[in-house]
């Protein structure tokens, strides 16, 4: 029960963290993004002029879902006597806030009915606000360079759990970053393109490539990201190791009991075999009462993984440092094609190894045991 019941919830947990980590990163950052193919590593964007027929072909893919123009330039908050270091995001009218209202705290998303008045919007992170003292409704002064000086009014803060992100960027108008660096109103930074199923990234990658024009090129938010996501994947390893260890206890438990169960029964078997049982036969009697143990115990043990994942899904008892695993709690995820094939897996190897045991029976003198007894 408490091997199946830890097995379960270890791959609702990591299945969760993963998922939970990777729609944060894939939320803010899409899950590809074309920029100007150069040699510009910097967080300032190399201007392009938008690509209508690009954008066209790309929505055509069946695994595409949204292409989004974006640009990026560093800047410096000035606000309460702090200064802090950030990079300016800016969207237009066309981006997918679906990501960011999750990720509210207080205010709005920005409003771009009015293209003046939503150069002066701005939404900074609440670790960007607790340093600098601000809140939704404040007033602040950004420079950039070359040194320009703009102000902006915060209309909202969100947290997205990941430092990376919330240390770095603010959100604002992609006119506005046209406009400080005296570019076309059709020159952008980049596409930011999400896809309709994570899974397929590298086919749709592929997909892009194929439409893509040679001055541009496309990078996956895991080449973005390369740290986080080889941490992610470096868990499968560690839950692997974690599974195949309660299979072992699990394992050897039901031997042990197995074998208690054949020593207490030996006067038993003895009487069985002077009456003209088989060893096979007998064996049956074992194997199928410890079929029973085995079931017993994994009902009991999906009762238990399910049900603490469940209430932890409902209640979010279980808390965790938001520092360092970019989220309050801990995120469970249930899957049933794992449930079941973890289920048929630990009934199969539980049934092959148990009757290694049971032929113990066949090593049992009729004599022997009658004068134990």
């Amino acid at each position: 029960m408490l091997g199946l019941g830890i097995m379960i919830l270890s791959l609702a947990v990591v299945r969760g963290f993963k998922q939970e980590i990777r729609e944060k990163m894939r939320g803010f950052a899409g899950d590809m993004q074309v920029v100007k193919y150069d040699l510009n590593n910097s967080y300032e964007n190399s201007p392009f002029l938008s690509d209508p027929k690009f954008v066209k072909e790309a929505l055509n893919k069946k695994t595409i879902t949204n292409v989004m123009p974006f640009a990026t330039k560093p800047g410096i908050i000035k606000a309460n006597n702090e200064i802090e270091g950030v990079v300016l995001k800016g969207v237009d009218k066309n981006y997918d806030w679906t990501f960011f209202k999750k990720i509210l705290l207080s205010g709005r998303v920005m409003d771009f009915s009015d293209s003046v008045a939503a150069q002066k919007e701005i939404m900074i992170s609440q670790q960007t606000a607790d340093r600098l003292k601000l809140k939704v409704g404040d007033n602040m002064l950004m420079y950039f360079m070359p040194l320009r000086k703009r102000p902006f009014k915060i209309v909202g803060i969100f947290s997205s759990g990941v430092d990376e992100v919330d240390k770095t960027y603010v959100v604002g108008s992609l006119s506005l970053i046209q406009r400080l660096n005296d570019w076309l109103p059709t020159q952008i930074g980049g596409y930011e393109i999400r896809v309709k199923d994570f899974d397929l990234l590298n086919y749709s990658e592929n997909s892009i490539n194929d439409v893509l024009p040679t001055k541009l090129k496309a990078y996956t938010v895991e080449q973005t990201y390369p740290t986080i996501f080889e941490w992610l994947s470096l868990l499968d390893t560690n839950t692997v190791v974690m599974l195949a260890l309660m299979l072992i206890v699990a394992v050897i438990n039901m031997i042990s009991a197995l074998l208690i169960m054949i020593l207490e029964r030996t006067s038993m078997i003895g009487m069985l075999k002077a009456m003209g049982a088989t060893n096979w036969s007998i064996q049956q009697i074992f194997l199928i009462n410890a079929l029973y143990l085995v079931g017993v115990g994994m009902v009991l043990g999906n009762l238990f993984g399910f049900g603490i994942g469940i209430f932890q899904n409902l209640t979010h008892t279980f808390k965790l440092d938001p520092a360092s695993y970019y989220m309050p709690f801990v995120p469970i995820q249930f899957n049933w094609l794992d449930a079941i094939e973890l289920n048929l897996g630990i009934l199969i190897v539980c049934l092959v190894v148990l009757v290694i045991p049971s032929m113990l029976v066949s090593k049992i003198s009729p004599v022997k045991a009658i004068r134990f007894k």
